[in-house]
């Protein structure tokens, strides 16, 4: 019997391993058709889930309290199933050299906990060949099993977008490999019970990793093209989003626009790959051109907004700024690998302490990895300087005389607002007389 139809009548359990936004709405998804062991070292994260709370928000807190997930910090449950996905954070070092300690580590809890007849899959984002050459002898010499023998792995890349309510896991083509034919179609068979969208089989591993580190590789050098615009127009006194907004009347233009490229994805993923190229003896020439322009967009914000200051005739030592947004995305509250900080910290070599508002963000990570204690928006008050760093849908809700509300001038022409991502109405603001700039 197929191993998908084991786990549908309930003969076998499938295990998630790494219950964040990734591997935490799989878990719920499957929950609803076959039996779900969700594992992970952080015991207050698998509290947070037995007591019904959704912290990363994907699902929600009804979906959590309603679904039949067996939450755990237990690894010898993993025991109890046949078919176990990894989904364990891959970031990169200080280097920018791609740290695979969670991989590494979730490797060899799966493989002391392995059981025969076993399939692991990994979704976590690596390098073409993390997965045989790294994963497999971990699972090897920690279970005294033999891989295509006692047990099989494959992969299958990660495609939730955090935040995106629209873009699940149901509705995005799932793309699946293994490490032989069997082994490919038990997993696309697996996946087919929840992805409506259907799966697409790959060849081998490796074109199944290659494929995911090169979808968000693709992203950074677009927006690194549109970053790279916008500072060009900037000089030109041309406005960017206009000229996008022209442009994008073609049926062939891709619509992108300049942003801060932060995250777990975007910013990351290219790393990955220009680290294997490197092994393989090839340095990248547009990969890393892009990284560094994305890299910098936080400082260029920063600088941007101390000019319009001065302009707007302010002392920028005692310039009062406050900040719309810390998360590393819209409408998400992870703050980790956030651009926004990169902001926060070029205003601080003016001798500038902008003051944080978020009522999305997660406050314990805004001051865990920032040092920055979010505020209320009442509490953002007599400013010279808004900056509207994320696009959150609370502050695209704002109204002109709440925004208004914020500044410590009555005379708009001496108030500057910095709008990143271009949320608000710019020929509104600049008719109320204020200094408006946007990337």
């Amino acid at each position: 019997m197929r191993l998908s139809d084991q786990l549908v009548k309930k003969q076998t359990k499938m295990a998630l391993v790494g219950l964040g936004y990734v591997g935490m709405p799989i878990a719920v998804e499957f929950s609803k058709f076959v039996d779900v062991i969700g594992f992970d070292i952080n015991i207050a994260k698998v509290e947070a889930y037995k007591n019904g709370i959704d912290p990363t928000r994907e699902v929600g807190n009804t979906a959590i309290q309603n679904c039949t997930v067996e939450w755990t910090s237990d690894e010898t449950r993993l025991k109890e199933a046949k078919f176990i996905i990894v989904a364990v954070p891959t970031p990169i070092n200080t280097d920018t050299t791609p740290d695979l300690y969670s991989v590494v580590s979730s490797s060899a809890i799966v493989g002391r906990n392995l059981t025969k007849n076993s399939i692991v899959v990994y979704e976590s984002t690596v390098y073409p060949g993390v997965t045989e050459e790294i994963c497999l002898p971990i699972l090897e010499r920690e279970s005294g099993l033999t891989c295509g023998v006692d047990f099989k792995v494959g992969y299958s890349p990660e495609r939730i977008n955090p935040g995106d309510k629209e873009h699940r896991l149901t509705t995005i083509k799932k793309i699946v490999s293994g490490m032989d034919a069997e082994t490919l179609e038990e997993i696309a068979a697996v996946y087919s019970i929840v992805v409506a969208a259907g799966v697409h089989k790959t060849s081998s591993i490796k074109v199944a990793e290659a494929a995911k580190v090169i979808e968000n590789s693709q992203r950074d050098i677009n927006i690194a093209f549109m970053n790279e615009l916008s500072i060009i127009f900037n000089k030109m006194d041309i406005d960017t989003l206009e000229v996008l907004e022209a442009a994008g009347t073609k049926w062939n233009f891709l619509p992108f626009k300049p942003g801060l490229v932060g995250g777990h994805c975007i910013g990351i993923d290219p790393y990955y790959l220009t680290y294997r190229a490197e092994q393989f003896g090839y340095h990248s020439q547009i990969i890393l051109s892009g990284r560094r322009i994305n890299d910098d967009m936080g400082k260029y914000v920063a600088e941007q907004t101390v000019k319009q200051l001065i302009a707007a005739g302010k002392s920028i030592i005692h310039a009062k700024v406050g900040v719309l947004g810390i998360t590393f995305k819209e409408d998400c509250p992870d703050a980790r690998n956030s651009k926004v900080n990169d902001i926060l910290k070029e205003l601080a070599e003016y001798g500038i302490q902008p003051t944080v508002c978020d009522p999305v963000a997660d406050a314990a990570d805004a001051k865990r990895f920032y040092g920055v204690e979010l505020v209320t928006y009442e509490e953002i008050r007599h400013l010279d300087c808004l900056i509207i760093a994320v696009a959150h849908k609370e502050f695209k809700a704002l109204s002109n005389e709440e925004i208004g509300k914020m500044f410590a001038e009555k005379d708009n022409s001496k108030n500057v607002i910095i709008d990143v991502k271009g949320v608000r109405n710019k020929e509104q603001l600049k008719a109320l007389g204020y200094r408006y700039w946007r990337l």
